[in-house]
């Protein structure tokens, strides 16, 4: 693959039916569905558990707790406590850092800026990930255009 092939940037988009009827984990197994963090049908879904401990967490937390309350939750689903180990919760991490749906002091993780997730995909998510790849989509269709017009 030539360098020019690779991609500045890429984010997986998903629609689903509205957060209607649905547990705590699947609304979060859904979003982590809507924005690429999972794949359809993937059974290694840990990172739902990772994200809702952050979500509940009333301060920032470090991997350990992450670790328990990520294991806590699967046991409470009724699901395997399997993929809860720390090499995995710290890619997990990295994951929702590179999103910015989360961020990082030291050695503890909270959701960005402490804002809420509405507030983060619109101000993170949307304008900082979608909103350029949108725009450079566009380009290439103008771009398209003129060479039809020749």
């Amino acid at each position: 693959m030539k360098i020019k092939d690779l991609p500045i940037s890429d984010i997986t988009l998903r629609k689903y039916e509205k957060p209607f009827n649905l547990n705590n984990r699947e609304v979060i197994k859904k979003l982590c569905l809507s924005l690429g963090l999972l794949q359809p049908g993937d059974s290694r879904d840990v990172v739902v558990d990772i994200f809702f401990a952050l979500i509940k967490a009333k301060h920032a937390i470090d991997c350990k707790e992450i670790e328990e309350r990520a294991a806590w939750f699967r046991q409470e689903n009724k699901l395997e406590v399997k993929g809860v180990t720390p090499a995995n919760i710290r890619r997990q991490l990295r994951r929702l850092k590179e999103l910015m749906i989360i961020d990082k002091k030291g050695r503890l993780y909270f959701l960005n800026e402490n804002e809420s997730l509405k507030n983060i995909f619109e101000e993170k998510i949307k304008k900082l990930h979608i909103n350029p790849i949108t725009e450079r989509i566009k380009e290439y269709c103008e771009h398209i255009d003129k060479m039809r017009g020749e």
